[in-house]
């Protein structure tokens, strides 16, 4: 089976390379399946997509993370970093769900909220589905593209990767003094990872109202840990993170399998 078929099986979500093996995440369980290549074109195939993506694969660099026709794409070379070359491929949906009023009234009233959840709960989905109906302006600021909104007055910026003389890399945390700039209406940070989250707090304590963000946590309880731990990377001691947190950020709606919640940022710190 060809990997173009594997990616348009049914229920399949993600599909994983591990030199001569192969996996896939079908409806929530992985299975094994022959992708037919041979180390050689394993490798070959992960520069080739990374290539595709905007993005170089060699063995200064190892590792990259690109947006590829519709797919996310890890990858890894092994230059001293593992023992054969590895693809995880991630389905991107560009699906638009009925969102609840309950958080409809969320992005209405123009509160900033974090959509919070474990590695593939559905946090994109759930973020794109809230905001995709808007007509104000937007603009995203993401690692890899994800998001795909498609309203005329949306703009998306991506991080770019350092060249081979290791100039021209543009982080995250640079396209978000760059989207401030940008006169938005809203910000979104495809996912809240590292010194960024500062310029996040600080941007929405002066303005920017109905912004929104994606974190990796595991269950409701954990947010105010896990911001504590990326004000830290951020260079903010925890009661200033603690303080700015409170006021920028109104709301937290978790996924955790099919169920959603909802509560206050304050409440949870409290």
């Amino acid at each position: 089976m060809q990997l173009e078929d594997l990616m348009t099986q049914e229920g399949l979500t993600d599909l994983v390379i591990n030199g001569s093996a192969g996996f896939a995440l079908i409806d929530g369980t992985w299975q094994p399946v022959t992708h037919g290549l041979e180390l050689d074109e394993v490798a070959k195939l992960a520069i080739e997509l990374c290539d595709r993506g905007g993005r170089h694969l060699d063995l200064a660099n190892p590792f990259a993370d690109v947006s590829v026709d519709g797919f996310r794409v890890h990858a890894v070379l092994p230059a001293g970093v593992s023992t054969k070359p590895l693809i995880s491929i991630r389905k991107h949906t560009a699906r638009v769900f009925a969102v609840s009023e309950e958080l409809q009234e969320v992005v209405t009233s123009r509160k900033n909220f974090l959509v919070s959840g474990a590695t593939g709960a559905g946090k994109t989905t759930l973020l794109r589905s809230m905001l995709a109906r808007l007509g104000e302006r937007v603009i995203t600021i993401e690692d890899v593209s994800e998001l795909a909104f498609e309203p005329p007055n949306f703009v998306s910026l991506v991080a770019r990767q350092a060249n081979v003389e290791g100039r021209g890399e543009f982080g995250v945390e640079r396209l978000f003094r760059e989207a401030l700039r940008m006169r938005p209406d809203r910000l979104v940070l495809g996912e809240v990872r590292g010194a960024e989250f500062g310029l996040m707090l600080q941007a929405l304590n002066t303005g920017h109202a109905g912004s929104a963000a994606t974190l990796h946590a595991n269950s409701l309880a954990a947010v105010p840990e896990r911001l504590i731990g990326l004000g830290l990377i951020a260079g903010l001691a925890p009661e200033t993170t603690s303080a700015l947190a409170k006021t920028a950020i109104d709301v937290v709606i978790h996924l955790q399998g099919r169920n959603v919640q909802v509560a206050r940022l304050r409440e949870l710190f409290d």
